[in-house]
């Protein structure tokens, strides 16, 4: 396949790969092919993992990661991303290093923003020109977040995640995530979670989250925050509600679950606020506070 080369060919690359949070979260219903229709605001936060692509000279792909027990083959969704772009564009050999800060099975997305950042490594580290949208095409069989991942910044996800509006940056704030020493699996919340079964007050009012950040307005969108699927994640964890409540009262404008769980989060109009709360979480949750972030929103990245 000839490829189009716009800039030159690197030797190696650096990609951020940047975590997500649902400032809003509804699942419409369940479609025929198992899949969930849904509807969501997301946000990238500087919170991030960083992805290392050098070129080699023999064919095939090297994965290696400072965190134990991810696999460095097939079954990693950086992996696969590299394999995609083989395949599609007839790259050469290509070692991964991935430096992990994003914590597992927490609702942000960390395994898709490693691909997607793959995606767009390797597009920079073989000089192609390849348009974001090819690049999003390319990433959905892999996962449904992957295609808002690759760019990232604020927008709206309908269909299964890939159909993507984007809208203005959020105004500045502070983000505070703590990811509680439990995990919860994807396949186990939206298992429980009966959507035919839900009525409409359980529903967050995405068209107020949508009409806020459109006009710019963080502490209108974070008081419409809403993730429907704390509901299933509540039956299994209800340490959740205890969190979110903590959040609040350390002066948070509104907090959400994000994703499927269990990291929660809450979002701080002014710095000094945001700093204390770190503090409040250990004293109220000890131990169960695992791991707690102070990071920002980030604007597009392509």
């Amino acid at each position: 396949m000839h490829t189009m080369v716009t800039e030159a060919e690197h030797a190696a690359v650096t990609e951020a790969a940047y975590a997500k949070i649902n400032i809003g979260l509804d699942v419409l219903r369940r479609r025929p092919d198992g899949y969930h229709e849904l509807r969501m605001v997301m946000q990238t936060v500087g919170l991030h993992d960083d992805v290392i692509l050098t070129r080699e000279e023999k064919p095939g792909i090297r994965l290696s990661c400072d965190r134990p027990g991810l696999p460095a083959d097939r079954r990693n969704l950086a992996y696969r991303a590299a394999e995609v772009m083989q395949e599609r564009f007839g790259l050469g050999g290509v070692s991964i290093v991935l430096r992990k800060r994003i914590p597992a099975e927490a609702g942000l997305a960390g395994g898709s923003a490693d691909a997607a950042a793959v995606l767009r490594g390797m597009a920079k580290l073989y000089g192609l020109d390849v348009k974001p949208e090819t690049l999003r095409e390319l990433g959905l069989p892999l996962g449904a977040d992957i295609p808002y991942c690759v760019c990232g910044g604020t927008a709206v996800a309908e269909g299964i995640g890939e159909k993507l509006t984007f809208l203005p940056d959020p105004a500045p704030c502070t983000v505070v995530i703590m990811k509680p020493d439990f995990d919860l699996s994807t396949g186990a919340v939206y298992g429980a979670l009966h959507i035919e079964q839900r009525n409409a007050a359980d529903h967050p009012d995405m068209d107020a989250v949508i009409a806020a950040g459109q006009a710019g307005d963080l502490i209108r969108m974070a008081e419409h925050m809403g993730n429907i699927l704390e509901l299933p994640a509540l039956e299994i964890h209800p340490e959740i509600a205890a969190i979110k409540a903590s959040f609040l009262r350390a002066g948070a404008s509104g907090a959400s679950m994000t994703g499927s769980g269990s990291a929660v989060f809450g979002i701080f109009p002014d710095l000094k606020t945001a700093e204390q709360c770190p503090e409040l979480l250990r004293e109220e949750f000890g131990g169960a506070a695992k791991e707690i972030y102070l990071t920002s929103p980030v604007g597009r990245v392509c």
